[in-house]
């Protein structure tokens, strides 16, 4: 369950607090190859697990930007603002992927509010997602995302 905050400007006394945990989250051969699908990557460590058994991870492996991009579906599920007219996402620093993510592997996000700051008619916070491995104690992803949150 999502760190509830009823208003963006609640954020500003919250930097440091560790937020919730996503649910977990299986990343099978099926959503790799719709990855590669919609990407047009079809290197063989994702897309061949016949020639991938011989390949240096023995199983076909997960885009890093497949994990980036399920930071997508984890946010909403670690952090909940309410109280603004729109919020829009304004990018990521640092985004690094520290482990490979092994076919059938359970993904969760975990999140720590890094920074909060009024600007321009907003309160812009920055989120670092630390990507879990379920089976492994190195993260598949870390990225700190930047959202802005308007309420006027």
């Amino acid at each position: 369950m999502a760190t509830i905050f009823k208003k963006p400007n609640d954020l500003l006394d919250a930097v440091g607090q560790q937020l919730d945990c996503s649910d977990w989250l299986t990343v099978t051969q099926d959503r790799i190859n719709q990855f590669a699908d919609a990407t047009g990557d079809h290197q063989w460590i994702h897309v061949d697990p016949e020639r991938a058994k011989d390949g240096p991870f023995g199983v076909c492996i997960a885009h890093g930007y497949l994990t980036l991009s399920l930071v997508n579906l984890f946010l909403p599920q670690i952090v909940e603002v309410q109280g603004f007219t729109h919020a829009v996402n304004v990018g990521m620093d640092k985004t690094r992927f520290p482990a490979a993510v092994p076919v059938n592997s359970s993904l969760r996000g975990h999140g720590v509010l890094l920074a909060v700051e009024e600007i321009k008619g907003a309160i812009q916070s920055v989120v670092r997602v630390t990507v879990e491995i379920q089976s492994d104690d190195r993260p598949a992803c870390v990225v700190d995302t930047i959202s802005r949150y308007f309420t006027a």
